[in-house]
Formats: C-alpha cells, sequence, structure tokens
C-alpha cells in the first residue's frame, strides 16, 4: 500500500468587511503623510561614513578630469596659472598704471598684493563653478555606484590641484620684488580651511540646484565675475566701510581669506580674529546647509539628470 499523504488543510477565513465609509484607497487613520512616508531620511553621520569610504573614487575622478583637461594641451598645468596672471597683468597696469586707482598695499608690490589674493579667488571661482555642472556634465553619474557627492568634491580637489600650479608664480613675484613671506605665514593652513568650507558649501548648493534649474549653468558665472568686483581681490579690504565690514565678512568668507593671506603672508601679521571667526561660523554654516541640502535633492539626480 502506498504510504498515507499528509494534508494540512487551511481553514477558511471569511475576509473582513470593506467599511463603507471610508474609501479603500485612504491611508490608515494613524499613518503619516505620503510627503513624511517617501521622503528620504538624512542620517549626516552614516553619509559621511560613506563618503570616506568612496574617497579613492573621488580621487580617480579627479585623476581622470586633470587627464582628460590636460592631456592634449600643448601648454599642460601652465594653463592652470595663466588665469590668475593674466589677470594680476591687467589689473597691474591699468588700474595702477593707467587709471591711477589708488591702492593701500602697505608697502608690498602691487603684482604681489593682487595675485595673493587672484589665487584665493581663482580657487573658489573654478571650484563652485566646476561643482555646480559636476552633475549635469557628467556621463557616470549614473555609472559609478557611489555617493553622489564624489561628483562635486572632485572637480572642487582638481581646481585646488590647478590652484597649487598657479601658486608657481607667486614664489617667482617673491624673488622678483623681494617681498618674502613672513613667519606668520602659519596661519595660512587655518584660512584655507575656511577656504575649502566655504567653497564646498557653495559648490554642493549649486550642484545639487542645477540639477534641477539648468539656468544656473548660465547665471553661475555671471555671479562669480560680479563676485570679482565685490570682493577685495584688487583692493584692499580697508576699502570696506568699517561699520559694515563685520556684516561683509559673515556674507562673504572668501573677502575675510583673502584680507587674512595678505595679512599673514605678507604684512607679517596675525589675521583679525574677530572677522576669523564669523568668517568660520559663515563657512560652516554654508556646509551644513550645503551638504544637507545635498542629500536631500539626492534621490531625483537620477531621473533627472
Amino acid at each position: 500500500m502506498a504510504p498515507e499523504r499528509a494534508y494540512h488543510v487551511t481553514p477558511r477565513c471569511r475576509p473582513a468587511p470593506i467599511r463603507q465609509d471610508r474609501p479603500v484607497t485612504d491611508p490608515l487613520p494613524d499613518a503619516p503623510p505620503p510627503e513624511l512616508r517617501y521622503r528620504r531620511g538624512l542620517k549626516f553621520g552614516t553619509s559621511l561614513r560613506a563618503l570616506w569610504t568612496s574617497r579613492h573614487i573621488a580621487l580617480n575622478l579627479g585623476l581622470r578630469e586633470l587627464r582628460v583637461r590636460y592631456s592634449q594641451a600643448i601648454l599642460g598645468f601652465a594653463w592652470a596659472l595663466l588665469t590668475p596672471f593674466v589677470l594680476m597683468v591687467v589689473f597691474s597696469v591699468f588700474l595702477n598704471r593707467v587709471a591711477h586707482v589708488p591702492v593701500e598695499t602697505h608697502g608690498i608690490a602691487y603684482p604681489v598684493f593682487s595675485y595673493t589674493g587672484l589665487l584665493a579667488w581663482t580657487f573658489f571661482s573654478s571650484a563652485v563653478a566646476s561643482a555646480g555642472t559636476s552633475l549635469v556634465s557628467n556621463p557616470l553619474l549614473n555609472k559609478v555606484y557611489a555617493p553622489r557627492e564624489v561628483f562635486p568634491i572632485a572637480t572642487i580637489g582638481t581646481s585646488g590641484v590647478d590652484t597649487f600650479a598657479a601658486s608657481i608664480a607667486l614664489v617667482v613675484l617673491f624673488v622678483v620684488y623681494q617681498d618674502w613671506p613672513q613667519p606668520t605665514s602659519v596661519w595660512a593652513p587655518v584660512l584655507l580651511v575656511v577656504l575649502f568650507a566655504f567653497t564646498t558649501g557653495l559648490g554642493l548648493i549649486f550642484a545639487s540646484l542645477t540639477v534641477y534649474v539648468r539656468d544656473l549653468r548660465h547665471a553661475l558665472p555671471l555671479l562669480l565675475q560680479v563676485g570679482l568686483f565685490v570682493t577685495p581681490v584688487v583692493y584692499g579690504l580697508n576699502a570696506i566701510p568699517s561699520e559694515w565690514r563685520a556684516v561683509y565678512v559673515f556674507c562673504n568668507p572668501v573677502a575675510m581669506v583673502i584680507d587674512g593671506l595678505r595679512e599673514t603672508v605678507l604684512y607679517g601679521e596675525s589675521p583679525n580674529f574677530t572677522y576669523l571667526g564669523l568668517a568660520s561660523l559663515s563657512s560652516l554654516i554654508t556646509l551644513v546647509v550645503g551638504y544637507g541640502l545635498f542629500k536631500q535633492l539626492e534621490t531625483g539626480f537620477a531621473d533627472v539628470s
């Protein structure tokens, strides 16, 4: 005889009646609204750990961009110093020699004075401009499994490499005009950290917004050109009225960084700690807001870009 088979009989259950006073599509009474149920939770700790784990991807992306940019260029990295150097020559000739615009340099040669500011500004403007289009112009956005912020951060890193190459001309100017760096130059790394934080925050803001508002690709270069003249690059911070300097520095930390570099590297003075504190606070706020906005808008990058 064949062995008996065991059968599991599922008891019949009558389905629960559908309440007629509430449509089937309505959410449960205690359920959160859809905008909260489907909103992506932002955890800075988890995001920062993922970013640190993907640091090698950011490095490779930056190296790839440098190779693409200079691989077939005859002058190579010399193009990195041409922009600040040409601007320095133009400002020195037309403002100082032709227009005779008085600029207080405290005994420092004007080419050294202006080129010091142009180095910081060139890094800031090129980094923000390249970061702003890093998502909409990068074909690897949907092909590389990594936090999306590695793309703007990689472009900011390449701008830092370009600025380092352009700083060679500053060394030449030191030799030509015999204006040597002062011992207080040890404050320069602190100022550069403030500049990097502010630049990264703005870069993340424009990178995330440009994905949804493509007009920013055209507006951003114009804004940066205007920023060159409202920032004390070709003139000193003392040209700003004293009663407005604190507000001005808080709204534009790049101004404090440029003035601080001149004070520490060229004049042998310590930076103004009040302005340094305001610029640091503003840069930190910009960085946190920029990173938070980027992570909130990140979910739609793949669909829009």
